[in-house]
């Protein structure tokens, strides 16, 4: 399992981890932002004039409302990105990283826009009568790239388990896991078939559920969080200060947390904003292809207020919970993860300086530190090698044991480069616990426990993941079809649909890091064909876009 988990980091750190990825997507949103004039900011309160069907007129080819198709790429947005990407950014690259997802959203509004009108433009009515569109359509129909297309098509499908599928369904049995001690299989269970429930039911009864679930989960959480801030109202000044304060310097180790360089916040705040708004990746376009107007740029209108409601607003207050409770440099006892463990050799103290300096630049990359290969002696929970330094979650682990089941574990592990090899003895297996940082889920689980509620916080998460990780795993089901669609007709759903349910059942207990690891590699896949797509057709984009607008204010007047 780590040996796998070390090959898709690998791929994944290329992909998606290294700059040409971010600075093309940030750059891409910066593009049209100046390009079009800041769109995010002229065209906000038409969009919500438009939401409202203030310029609805008679009947148009469509499945959705406006209404619905925005609750239904939501619903693919607000989800585990909200909760456990945020608490993962922040644990990764310190209180930067939330500045660089809040970048990443405002540019993402306009990419969001564009990618949304040239889908709805390019949409097609399949043999069903039913409406498909997205990337893919624009991409064979106007720049008639068949090849790029089909390309866009199986990346959605691999995108689908990677963002829809796999993650949310993880973290939604970890949080109940955690909160309630839910086995996770039993989760994963009930959950894949109410899931098969709905999307066998096609675009109309997905659009009737998220566009009643979407508002009802996302007002419980705002409110939720809103509370957390007035309880700790001391700190959230400091802690919005905090988020500004180090973007071009790096944040410096406190606490447990051993700091992060500029590019580490840079690339994990650009790259979970990414996975939270999804601006750029060409899932919305394929919801909002199925509004009902003839405007595509009026819908386009419409997807504009994603990002702002996704990431500027809900992620925003997500990241001031965490960093205002003080949770995300603080340790907690906690079932360790393998892949998160490592094993070096020699003794480093987290209370002498210099020595908790060389195990922080070796985490972020500056410098290396011998790994432990060998043997490691076990006595009653205890491991008795008194020349190792045992890291967790990159912080310094403690009061660490070793246990098999319900008991301690007795006998030798073997560590290869700083890998521990954790056995499966007969029924049992054997898993290091003790205490360290936490990220994703369980970190903001953590910081929702700092406030008016006391420990009674801590449901809040598991709660909100169940219902924004869930809706999640609804639209990308739908997303996942429509690309079999265009791919293969509409003959293949079904199976698609089996498969797509089975993922997400196995994935509840499936190791939690190589699942986000995946889901980073595949919202690139994705995300790269859409963009080039809509830079070549740039200049269609402002010619629809202002030809609209022009028409809105002659109506006016």
């Amino acid at each position: 399992m780590q040996e796998l988990n070390e090959a898709l980091s690998s791929l994944d750190s290329f992909i998606s981890g290294s700059q040409w990825f971010v600075f093309l997507l940030l750059g891409t949103g910066l593009f049209f932002t100046l390009y079009l004039r800041f769109p995010q900011i002229r065209f906000f309160r038409h969009a919500i004039d438009v939401l409202r069907g203030k310029y609805d007129q008679g009947h148009h080819i469509g499945d959705t409302s406006h209404f619905q198709s925005l609750a239904t790429a939501l619903s693919g947005t607000v989800g585990t990105g909200n909760i456990a990407g945020v608490a993962l950014a922040i644990h990764l690259g310190g209180p930067s990283a939330l500045f660089w997802m809040l970048v990443t959203a405002f540019l993402g509004m306009t990419t969001k826009m564009v990618e949304v009108t040239l889908s709805h433009k390019y949409r097609e009515q399949t043999e069903d009568g039913t409406i498909s569109g997205g990337p893919m359509y624009y991409m064979k129909n106007r720049l008639n790239m068949r090849w790029l297309a089909a390309i866009f098509a199986v990346a959605t499908i691999f995108s689908s388990f990677g963002t829809g599928s796999l993650p949310q369904s993880n973290s939604i049995s970890n949080a109940l896991f955690a909160a309630w001690g839910i086995p996770h299989y039993i989760v994963g269970l009930i959950l894949a078939l109410l899931l098969a429930l709905i999307v066998i039911g096609g675009i109309k009864r997905i659009a009737q559920v998220t566009e009643k679930l979407v508002p009802f989960m996302s007002v419980v959480y705002v409110l939720a969080a809103l509370s957390i801030l007035v309880y700790n109202y001391e700190n959230v000044v400091p802690a919005f200060l905090s988020v500004f304060a180090n973007v071009f310097t790096g944040s410096a180790a406190t606490g447990g947390f051993l700091g992060a360089t500029v590019m580490w916040a840079f690339n994990r705040g650009v790259n979970r904003g990414l996975f939270s708004n999804e601006a750029g990746q060409g899932s919305a376009p394929i919801a909002h292809a199925a509004a009902k107007t003839e405007e595509p740029a009026s819908e386009g209108m419409v997807a504009l207020l994603e990002p702002f409601i996704d990431t500027i607003l809900i992620c925003a207050l997500t990241g001031l919970v965490l960093l205002s409770s003080g949770a995300w440099q603080e340790k907690f006892d906690n079932k360790f993860q393998q892949a998160d463990t490592i094993v070096f050799a020699g003794t480093y103290a987290e209370t002498d300086p210099e020595e908790k300096q060389q195990v922080a630049d070796h985490i972020l990359g500056k410098s290396r530190i011998p790994l432990f290969t060998g043997e490691l002696p076990v006595e009653k929970g205890r491991i008795t090698h008194l020349g190792i330094t045992l890291i967790h979650a990159r912080s310094f682990a403690e009061n660490v044991e070793v246990k098999k089941g319900d008991g301690l574990f007795h006998g030798t592990l073997t560590v290869r480069n700083g890998r521990i090899d954790l056995p499966q003895e007969g029924d049992a297996s054997v898993y290091l616990t003790g205490r360290s940082l936490l990220h994703s889920a369980p970190l903001s689980s953590q910081a929702f426990k700092k406030g008016f509620l006391g420990d009674w916080g801590e449901y809040i998460i598991p709660l909100s993941l169940l219902l924004f990780a869930f809706s999640t795993a609804i639209a990308w089901s739908y997303y996942g079809d429509r690309a079999v669609t265009y791919l293969w007709g509409s003959k293949y759903v079904k199976v698609y649909h089996l498969v797509y349910v089975a993922g997400f059942f196995l994935a509840s207990f499936t190791d939690t890091t190589i699942v986000w690891t995946i889901s980073g590699i595949t919202v690139v896949l994705m995300t790269l064909p859409n963009l080039i797509g809509i830079l070549l057709l740039h200049k269609e984009v402002k010619t629809s876009i202002f030809a609209y607008w022009k028409r809105i204010n002659t109506e006016k007047k």
